[in-house]
């Protein structure tokens, strides 16, 4: 089989292609461009969108020559700001919170990057370092499953993908642990077996890409009483209790953002865990759509195992949102964010939308 490889100059992707190579696939390696220079300045520190991308690629050029394969870079920056920077600057000036890892694997990842390769190559599957696996579903469909590393699982960011993006797509490292893929990338004497994982989205301040001024408004309680400053909406998430700024013995956490009045609301933990939540824009994977009642785990943020039982009720309202019930509560629901739901055991991912 002919598999492309999506490269990103790190030790998971690197072994996936490596361990495809060795199951007897003829792989090519492609990677996306997405560093605009002097377009943003990008700090320093390992992240996906930054300056540090020119030495990620000629790490994935190395590592494809060691391996010998062919390897190709797209130019993918355009677009990339177009369709991930822009929705971040729009979620955030809505005082959403924005998710961009969800969207560029939806329309860059396995959108636009292998679509740009099969006008270069010919290939069979697209195939990336993901910790996740697939499942075959009644009706013909496939589901992303968990990866075999709890801790490592990334199924929460892949909740977008279509049907034919899923069942074009092969996943080598859904079956290891993280420890496995770095003794495999060791063993084979690759200089990324040790190389440090991604960690955000952006190197830099994310005010270089929001291009927003900082604009004072109150710190109010959920009774509104006003306890302070902000200095601006966008530099604070749902859940977030570090950096208030607020004295007092009773620890405070941000549990609604009020863009229209440019208010900072913050309450007590207790009063940041929501029992109730609406989400919209369901895209059903596994499952398969439905409209009645169903019950499974929710994951509202990365990490972590899938947070809390809870109930999809069933549909009902006109707008075509859909009501999430958590029994015992989930700490932190943040508009804008993701809603990924798990079968009843966990194992399988449903589906996703976006929390209101």
């Amino acid at each position: 089989m002919k598999i492309a490889v999506g490269l990103s100059g790190g030790v998971d992707s690197a072994v996936a292609a490596l361990l495809l190579k060795r199951q007897g696939h003829e792989v090519a390696g492609i990677t996306m461009k997405l560093w605009r220079e002097g377009r943003y300045c990008g700090g320093g520190g390992d992240a996906c969108f930054g300056p540090g991308e020119k030495d990620d690629i000629e790490a994935a050029a190395a590592f494809a020559e060691k391996a010998g394969i062919p390897f190709h870079v797209f130019d993918c920056s355009e677009e990339y700001e177009k369709t991930v920077l822009e929705y971040f600057r729009e979620e955030h000036a809505a005082g959403r919170t924005p998710n961009p890892c969800v969207v560029c694997n939806r329309f860059m990842k396995f959108g636009l990057l292998p679509r740009m390769a099969a006008e270069r190559i010919e290939f069979d599957k697209f195939a990336t370092g993901h910790y996740v696996r697939t499942a075959a579903m009644p009706g013909g469909r496939v589901a992303i499953a968990r990866a075999a590393d709890a801790a490592k699982d990334q199924s929460y960011f892949l909740w977008r993908l279509s049907q034919e993006q899923i069942s074009g797509s092969l996943f080598p490292l859904g079956g290891l642990t993280k420890r496995e893929t770095r003794a495999i990338a060791a063993e084979a004497g690759l200089p990324m077996a040790e190389k440090p994982d991604s960690q955000d989205f952006y190197s830099g301040d994310c005010n270089e890409i929001l291009g927003a001024k900082d604009e004072e408004g109150e710190i109010v309680s959920t009774g509104g009483k006003v306890l302070g400053r902000h200095r601006g909406c966008w530099h604070y998430t749902i859940g977030q209790r570090q950096g208030l700024g607020i004295g007092g013995g009773t620890p405070f956490y941000v549990v609604a953002i009020d863009k229209k009045n440019n208010r900072l609301v913050v309450g007590t933990r207790d009063e940041a865990v929501s029992e109730r939540f609406r989400i919209s824009g369901i895209n059903w994977m596994g499952a398969g759509e439905t409209a009645g009642e169903i019950e499974g785990f929710v994951k509202i943020r990365s990490s972590g195992a899938p947070a809390g039982k809870a109930v999809l009720e069933a549909a009902g309202s006109a707008d075509g949102a859909r009501t999430i019930r958590v029994p015992g509560g989930i700490f932190g629901v943040a508009p804008g964010q993701s809603a990924v739901l798990y079968s009843a055991d966990g194992a399988i991912l449903c589906g996703g939308a976006i929390m209101l």
